[in-house]
């Protein structure tokens, strides 16, 4: 079975495709950012709830 592009009329240069999957990560990279991390105060009180939880079980 031939590729859909095999199919096609139109073909893209090396140029145009290396933008596209250039632009194409660039967006994945923006939206799979890690999430920032919590000022240092409120991961103490985190830190101090996970502590708490073990001490309970």
């Amino acid at each position: 079975m031939a590729s859909p592009s095999a199919n096609d009329s139109e073909q893209i240069d090396r140029r145009t495709s290396r933008a596209i999957c250039d632009a194409v990560g660039e967006r994945l990279q923006q939206s799979i950012r890690p999430e920032p991390r919590l000022p240092t105060h409120l991961e103490q009180l985190m830190d101090e709830l996970r502590k708490r939880e073990r001490d309970q079980h």
